[in-house]
């Protein structure tokens, strides 16, 4: 099996009214994600999904259009994409970065393998270690009011596990998780994200103060500039300390571990550039001790997928203590595939279906299209 083209499908997706959400990034409000379809002369079609946003990666849908087009396609066209690793190697020896352009093309060859195979993705990772993925909810940074509101909506509806976004106004994003916890009760748990939003003597301040609120974590409290100060933070905290922007690559993820900055280090395969990329860098995590978790750049369905199968098949994402961002396609206006993923209210599972076990919507793929693009 060779593939013969690479074709990619920009979309503007809304997120859905009330869940729209807020960080230190900025506010989501819809998202101009790329869809990726990969032909080969077998007559498969692979699926991936490139889950953009610039001011986390710097990719953005035109620029990542053009790079599959243009840069990545010549790479791989020729290649058996069931050769997955060498795909691999030929996308990262084409361009340098855009870990989520070159995680949509490893998605698909995945998706191809497994297609090809008959087999889910999870089984060709080695198969399942656990059946359902533990999953939290996610409480934008609003002021107090709208964040209780959300954090009701959501544990209405059954959520047990929570994460509050901060990393604004300190005072206010103290107010916000003491609500969220005086709402929630002892018995559901709250991390929280600063997205890089404090300071290094701000984080060890306002965590000294919500400590108080039993924090299960506390994700990436400072920027990503100074890993040593990542590591000061931790020092000053009892709250494990969880690593997200400055672990997009497992050269990255060895830094954080040898100056001992986190406890946890968050990975998904389109930050990582790639599943096999997260995988390397649970390899890590597991070699000095510590654990993973799978973050979110709140994906659609196909890339929702693609870390189902990889959270069932990695023991090192510890879902069970620290649940999983598996939640895209609850916020979004629509999913992009044609049955909806098994996701929550407590427990996500994966597809079973052979490859990623999803089909892309035609109908939605021309509703979200985003034809303001050539």
């Amino acid at each position: 099996m060779k593939i013969i083209a690479l074709e990619p499908i920009p979309i503007l997706v809304p997120l859905k009214q009330g869940l729209t959400t807020k960080t230190a990034h900025g506010e989501h409000i819809d998202s101009p994600y790329v869809l990726l379809k990969v032909h080969t002369d077998a007559g498969l079609v692979g699926l991936g999904e490139a889950t953009l946003a610039p001011r986390w990666s710097g990719e953005t849908s035109p620029g990542c259009v053009a790079v599959l087009r243009d840069v990545l396609a010549p790479a791989v066209i020729g290649a058996d994409p069931r050769d997955v690793r060498d795909i691999g190697l030929r996308v990262g020896k084409a361009l340098r970065l855009n870990p989520f352009a070159k995680a949509a093309v490893e998605m698909a060859c995945w998706d191809l393998a497994g297609k090809a195979s008959g087999l889910p993705v999870y089984r060709l990772l080695g198969g399942r270690v656990r059946a359902a993925v533990p999953m939290k909810m996610v409480v934008g940074a609003f002021d107090v009011p709208r964040a209780v509101a959300l954090a009701k909506r959501f544990l209405d509806g059954g959520t047990r596990h929570l994460k509050v976004k901060v990393g604004l106004d300190p005072t206010q994003d103290i107010e916000r998780v003491r609500a969220v916890r005086e709402l929630a009760g002892p018995e559901i748990t709250i991390g929280i994200d600063a997205n890089c939003g404090w300071s290094p003597a701000t984080a060890r301040r306002v965590l000294q103060e919500l400590q108080a609120f039993d924090i299960l974590f506390a994700e990436q409290p400072v920027g990503t500039d100074d890993p040593r100060a990542l590591a000061e933070v931790r020092a000053a905290t009892t709250i494990p300390i969880m690593a997200d922007e400055s672990v997009f690559t497992p050269q990255q993820a060895l830094e954080i571990v040898r100056l001992g900055a986190a406890d946890i280090l968050a990975v998904y395969p389109g930050k990582n550039a790639g599943i096999s990329g997260s995988l390397a860098i649970a390899e890590i995590a597991a070699a000095a001790g510590l654990c993973c978790s799978m973050g979110s750049n709140l994906e659609l369905g196909i890339a929702t997928a693609a870390m189902l199968h990889l959270a069932v098949a990695c023991p090192t994402i510890d879902s069970e203590s620290y649940p999983g961002d598996l939640l895209g396609p609850l916020y979004h206006e629509a999913d992009m595939i044609t049955e909806r993923l098994t996701l929550g209210p407590e427990l996500a599972l994966a597809p079973e279906g052979p490859g990623l076990g999803v089909e892309l919507d035609e109908d939605q793929v021309e509703r979200f299209r985003d034809r303001s693009q050539p």
